[in-house]
């Protein structure tokens, strides 16, 4: 699987080199350079994959938009705008998911050491997206992946003071649906 491929130790040079330098390297073939933009890039993708397809999918979902992308690597012309389009890799893989969608069937077997997630997390996630879809992102980055406001700027491409006022009125609005907002 290509998460096993590309998850592995990273040496202390990943700050060294610029992303637009990593991504040029990766459309030279440079596997580490991938695994580099993958270990910095795979948080936010999850993100963005779970803000619109199931949980249980969003693995699978997440390694296929890393196979996208490493396929069409060398198509990109402007490394810089390499977090923006693999962004948009990951919005039209989840958008696909849902057309090519097949019925299936949930099997309830507990995979030894899967995690699985407690029903106060999926009630949250489930009220995060009942929010604006402006906010989904945004609060999937910071409240699973466990992002800070600024590597999300930094990854997605936004400005950190549009994060923060999403990530705050988005809190605001989920705090409010959860009934956690205290009058003031």
């Amino acid at each position: 699987m290509l998460q096993t491929l590309l998850i592995h130790r990273l040496s202390p040079r990943v700050e060294e080199r610029s992303e637009a330098d990593l991504v040029r390297a990766a459309q030279a073939g440079d596997r580490e350079a991938f695994a580099q933009l993958y270990a910095l890039y795979s948080r936010p993708v999850h993100a963005v994959i779970l803000a619109r397809a199931p949980a249980s999918e969003a693995g699978d979902l997440v390694q296929d938009v890393f196979l996208s992308a490493l396929k069409r690597l060398k198509s990109l012309r402007t490394p810089d705008a390499f977090g923006g389009w693999l962004m948009m890799i990951a919005r039209n893989r989840a958008t696909d998911f849902h057309r090519r969608k097949k019925p299936t069937t949930e099997l309830n077997d507990q995979i030894p050491g899967q995690h699985k997630p407690t029903a106060d997390a999926r009630r949250v996630l489930r009220v995060i997206l009942t929010l604006p879809e402006t906010y989904h992102e945004t609060l999937l980055m910071r409240l699973v992946e466990g992002m800070t406001g600024p590597e999300i700027a930094k990854r997605v491409g936004m400005k950190p003071e549009s994060v923060r006022v999403n990530l705050h009125r988005g809190m605001k609005l989920l705090r409010e649906k959860l009934g956690l907002e205290t009058g003031k």
